[in-house]
């Protein structure tokens, strides 16, 4: 089994305290008799994260008054099910870094990260049986095969200069947002929110989604690795036309607007110093963090008209630190 030292934080925040109990649960669930799939699963399990996705299950059902052992199982699916897209992202995108550490796939190999993606999926969906609730079975069943048609339309992207904006977005939709609206519903799923209430819910999921990832994207132009844990410029090499480029694209001279397209089409990183700067002197970046400001105000609003609690503070507080972040 992965064992971890657990320390208790020193305010009994009960969100804090339940979040100690999922990291707990994360790794009882991770334990398997197969020695690849426990080594990978601890290398991952240790090298941490922000954990956004299984709070979100907590706050919301904290907001409504859940505090079953049921939340806690979910908060550990939903971190499974991002866990499982990071390896098969990372063998896709050949990445070679992640939350400042190599990544699986280059430490232990193509394969063992694709079929250790897999062994989490599957483990997660064993999971979602034992709670007994066709309505979570339903939002997790949808997030999942969501998440993989964004995926496959992110691949279908790569390379393309001529991608649009609205294109762009909805990959994002896809493959990011999803879970974290997926994750908002099911604690409003599990308080016995009305459906209103519960779309409401999931829609300050999707826009705060799709606010961490346009920050994502601009601090792949404007962060340094140390702070990142990832390459700057990872995502032009992998031939990703995100808001930052095709926003510079747009505003930029025809000879910078050029190089910037070959560079989309090839995947180089040569004259990454020259695009960073006309990424930054065409103001792509700020444009980039005021369309990720907007989602974030929108989740906003969404947790302003949740009852007054100390969960619907920390979900406003998430909103903030969205978008102000520099990792």
């Amino acid at each position: 089994m992965i064992e971890s030292p657990v320390s208790k934080p020193a305010a009994a925040d009960p969100v804090e305290l339940a979040m100690l109990e999922v990291d707990a649960l994360i790794r009882q669930r991770l334990a398997s008799r197969v020695a690849l799939i426990d080594q990978i699963s601890g290398y991952i399990v240790n090298a941490g994260g922000k954990r956004i996705r299984p709070r979100l299950v907590l706050l919301f059902a904290e907001a409504f008054g859940c505090h079953g052992p049921e939340r806690l199982e979910l908060a550990a699916i939903v971190e499974f099910i991002h866990t499982a897209t990071l390896l098969h992202d990372d063998v896709v995108d050949e990445s070679a870094l992640r939350r400042g550490r190599a990544t699986a796939n280059a430490t232990f190999g193509n394969a063992a990260s694709v079929l250790v993606g897999d062994f989490l999926y599957s483990r997660a969906f064993q999971m979602m049986v034992s709670i007994d609730r066709m309505r979570v079975l339903e939002v997790l069943a949808d997030a999942t095969n969501v998440i993989a048609e964004g995926e496959v339309l992110q691949l279908m992207n790569m390379h393309d200069p001529d991608l649009t904006v609205e294109d762009y977005l909805r990959v994002i939709r896809y493959k990011t947002a999803k879970l974290f609206e997926a994750s908002a519903r099911l604690g409003a799923v599990l308080g016995g929110a009305d459906a209103a209430t519960e779309e409401s819910c999931a829609d300050y999921g999707r826009c705060l989604g799709t606010a961490f990832q346009l920050v994502d994207d601009l601090l792949d132009y404007e962060g340094d690795t140390t702070a990142l844990g990832k390459n700057v410029g990872d995502d032009l090499r992998e031939g990703k036309p995100t808001l930052p480029l095709l926003l510079a694209m747009e505003r930029a001279a025809p000879i910078e607007r050029e190089f910037i397209r070959r560079a989309i089409e090839e995947g180089e990183q040569q004259r990454l110093p020259e695009i960073l700067a006309v990424v930054r002197r065409t103001g792509a970046l700020e444009a980039t963090r005021a369309a990720a400001q907007q989602e974030a105000d929108k989740a906003r609003t969404r947790a302003l008209a949740l009852p007054p609690s100390r969960a619907r503070e920390a979900l406003i507080d998430l909103c903030v630190r969205s978008v102000h972040r520099s990792s």
